[in-house]
């Protein structure tokens, strides 16, 4: 995680000074978007195998549904002071106080004190091939993870799909102003915030299980409402369907990411969260370039349809898998659904480590 922020950092900062330095060009640009976003792939992963190291198993929930309040909260005030920021510090200035926010994200995570075991390398994984191949073979055959991750990747590809044409929808289409479109598109995240915050006494109140089923039922159809908005208090149908939106999916990433610390032996925790991640970024940018065709070949408001339509039924995938069915989703794997073979593991079937 730290060499993530240290990698990122330096990409930012080496933006502006090429610029400085009249050297900028559109490979620099190209390269540094994609070491920071490798370098962002790399530090979820981690970060999300590191929290059971750091948490015992009962604050697992109250500790995921945190750091889902942060971030949520900070995405809402960054994107909120990103404009100011450009005006006060220019574009330059900007890039390099995000460089200084690594920085500082450094200097957190230097401050840990709890000392994590070095993960021994499991029998019969000799190499980063074989190891993926492990992670990805574990996801495929777990009747709990396997449909968590279709639908999760389900729904990124449909909420990247409108989310593509959202801005363009609101100015074009319904005639916003930059200001009003930057509201609007909050509202997702002030619904992040308040799902990540429900999350734990959701659980508490219904089961992991139920609570992850009935609030993605319930959020899904809210999606409806992004196609039907008009100008003037028409407004308040995006308003609305954004925020539930926001709230179902928070309250999903909290519970999943819980549930997958919780039930995945240790040593395949951060395969199954890579080989859950790769899939889910992958339908992102297969969602983002689905919802730009679309725009350009039907129009925008009939891609709002299109996407939306299919995304307010996919909370189906969950209902109808064994997560659907059970109040509590298990704390560790079954035996017969996994064997020391199947997982590549070298420590019992079962085995597990408490822990979006």
């Amino acid at each position: 995680m730290i060499v993530c922020n240290l990698v990122s950092a330096t990409m930012y900062a080496s933006v502006p000074i090429a610029g400085w330095l009249d050297q900028l060009t559109l490979t620099h640009l190209f390269i540094a978007a994609l070491a920071c976003g490798t370098s962002a792939v790399f530090f979820n992963t981690a970060c999300h195998a590191y929290v059971p190291v750091i948490l015992a198993k009962q604050d697992l929930a109250d500790g995921n549904a945190k750091l889902h309040v942060s971030e949520a909260g900070t995405r809402v005030l960054g994107r909120s002071a990103a404009g100011f920021t450009a005006q006060a510090l220019g574009v330059t200035g900007g890039l390099l106080l995000d460089a200084l926010t690594f920085l500082v994200s450094t200097v957190c995570l230097l401050g840990i004190r709890i000392r994590e075991e070095k993960p021994g390398r499991q029998a019969g994984a000799t190499g980063l091939i074989r190891e993926i191949a492990v992670g990805l073979r574990f996801l495929s055959r777990d009747p709990y993870l396997r449909p968590i991750v279709v639908y999760g990747a389900t729904l990124n590809l449909l909420l990247m799909g409108y989310q593509a044409v959202q801005v363009i929808f609101l100015v074009r289409t319904i005639g916003v102003s930059a200001g009003t479109v930057g509201l609007l598109v909050m509202c997702a995240s002030l619904g992040g915030v308040l799902g990540a915050l429900l999350a734990p006494r959701l659980c508490r109140l219904w089961g992991n299980g139920r609570a992850l089923v009935l609030t993605q039922a319930l959020a899904c159809p809210f999606a409806l409402l992004l196609p039907l908005t008009t100008p003037g208090l028409g407004l308040l149908l995006f308003a609305s369907g954004a925020f539930v939106l926001g709230v179902g999916v928070s309250v999903g990433n909290v519970v999943v990411g819980t549930f997958r610390q919780s039930y995945c032996p240790p040593h395949l925790l951060g395969r199954v969260s890579s080989a859950s991640m790769a899939t889910n970024q992958g339908t992102i940018a297969i969602g983002s370039a689905l919802g730009g065709i679309l725009g350009s070949a039907i129009g925008i408001r009939p891609t709002m349809w299109v996407v939306t339509a299919p995304l307010a039924l996919t909370w189906l995938l969950l209902a109808l898998s064994p997560a659907g069915k059970a109040r509590e989703l298990p704390l560790a794997v079954s035996p017969e659904h996994h064997n020391g073979r199947s997982a590549g593991a070298a420590s019992p079937p079962g085995a597990a480590e408490g822990q979006p």
